[in-house]
């Protein structure tokens, strides 16, 4: 997957509040599936797909340990959305001071401004 997939993957993974919340989870301590599902209001199919979803981003991994599928964070993974972030905010931040200088600037094709009245005594 290139980075512009992988940054789609990520996006898309991380738009869902479950998806945000089960990440939190497993990055904080490995987990089964079946543990996962019993947290939230639907179904272990639902879980599932979630879960599904954050391993094909690449921000989880899974294992088998007999009948249970355990599900993990990808803290380097997850360190490299950081970072992706990081650079997009200091590229708009540079936009940002570009058009701040811009607006300062005075305009070379606006009429200068009549010198203020300033009334004789």
């Amino acid at each position: 997957m290139d980075g512009e997939d992988a940054a789609d993957a990520w996006f898309h993974a991380l738009s869902d509040r479950t998806r945000r919340d089960i990440l939190r989870r497993v990055l904080a301590g490995e987990h089964s599936v079946s543990t996962l599902a019993a947290s939230y209001d639907m179904s272990f199919a639902a879980v599932q797909k979630h879960v599904a979803v954050l391993e094909r981003a690449g921000l989880l991994t899974k294992r088998r340990q007999g009948r249970e599928a355990l599900a993990s964070g990808d803290v380097a993974a997850v360190r490299s959305v950081g970072a992706m972030l990081t650079e997009l905010e200091s590229l708009w931040r540079g936009r940002i001071s570009r058009i701040d200088e811009l607006i300062a600037e005075p305009d070379p094709r606006a009429e200068p401004a009549p010198p203020p009245h300033i009334p004789k005594d």
